[in-house]
């Protein structure tokens, strides 16, 4: 039995790590560490827990801390202070934050405002867009888990670029999320009074997913990718849907970029391709580990559209994590995580 521990245990990342872990039949959780909440019983602060996750929260001491496994479901510059000295001593680490995403340090320090982590760290570090997952149980002991946006805005533009298909200065990407998506802590613009009946546009140009996408991206083309992301924020509390435009580099019909993407994703369980002509919604994945896609080609433009929606806080962000566990240990891939969607 692997036992693990979740770091950020407050939150909603290690909630739900929570909620999936729990019918895990390969997994223990032994310890659930938040250091504002330390000693207090979870049901306490999240009473849906109750005689399930019976562990209390407690701090994290790297020295004396003793399992296989841990996530770390935190805000970024947390993580890398503690996991140096956690694979040192032999714990492998899942990291839910972007500490360890972004391999070029001045580009972290650009985007996240705060010092990277430690060069050799990130120089170990796998990221792990889970259906691209390059993780190996023998050689990987910290795997950088993808954000929320870039997981539904990767898994689209893949097929697209590893197979040549498209001008490669031309991806623009729209992109909108629940408030769930900013975290537990308190912000002025997840307020329900900011929030409600409001609709809007932010940090277009800055936001830190934004090189990540385009790091992800140029590795697959073997070119610098450069893209247009603007990420919105609507009043739902869980979702993201991405809806990616492309110029096509030849003609090509929509049946035949359907049949690519059926084709790519066919022995991928989370992915499911829509039928032509059927776009998906965030409702239709909702608290499940899927990513549906919608193609569709504008044959007198040569464009394409791609849409796809997640769970931010399953796919994107702790679904996704069990799945990276589950390929890094060799479980079944769709052990903890054979949900059906929640409707309506």
């Amino acid at each position: 039995m692997l036992e693990i521990g979740i770091v950020g245990g407050s939150g909603y990342g290690a909630i739900e790590l929570m909620r999936l872990l729990n019918q895990h039949k390969e997994v223990k959780i032994k310890y659930v560490f938040s250091h504002s909440k330390s000693g207090d019983d979870i049901k306490e602060t999240y009473p849906h827990l109750q005689d399930n996750i019976n562990v209390p929260f407690s701090s994290l001491d790297v020295d004396k801390v003793d399992c296989d496994l841990i996530f770390f479901a935190t805000p970024s510059n947390v993580s890398k202070h503690f996991i140096p000295k956690l694979i040192k001593r032999g714990i492998k680490v899942i990291d839910l934050s972007g500490d360890f995403r972004l391999k070029d340090p001045a580009v972290y320090e650009k985007y996240y405002g705060e010092k990277p982590a430690e060069q050799s760290v990130l120089d170990e570090a796998e990221y792990s867009l889970a259906e691209w997952s390059n993780i190996n149980k023998n050689s990987t002991n910290v795997i950088a888990n993808p954000g929320c946006f870039p997981t539904a805005i990767l898994l689209s533009l893949h097929p697209l670029l590893e197979n040549n298909l498209i001008n490669k200065e031309s991806i623009i990407i729209d992109a909108k999320t629940g408030v769930s998506g900013a975290g537990r802590s308190l912000s002025q613009n997840a307020h329900f009074g900011e929030a409600n009946e409001n609709f809007s546009a932010y940090k277009i140009g800055t936001h830190k997913h934004t090189p990540e996408i385009e790091q992800y991206l140029s590795q697959v083309s073997g070119s610098d990718i450069k893209v247009m992301f603007t990420p919105h924020l609507v009043p739902m509390t869980r979702g993201i849907l991405a809806t990616i435009y492309v110029d096509l580099n030849e003609h090509m019909t929509g049946e035949a970029l359907y049949n690519l993407y059926s084709k790519i994703y066919e022995e991928k369980p989370f992915v499911r391709i829509r039928a032509l002509g059927e776009l998906p919604k965030t409702k239709e994945v909702l608290g499940s580990n899927f990513c549906d896609i919608g193609i569709y080609v504008d044959e007198e433009r040569n464009k394409a559209v791609i849409v796809a929606v997640i769970d931010n806080l399953v796919k994107g962000a702790s679904g996704q994590a069990i799945q990276n566990m589950n390929i890094l240990y060799g479980f079944n891939e769709n052990e903890g995580l054979n949900l059906l969607p929640v409707y309506p």
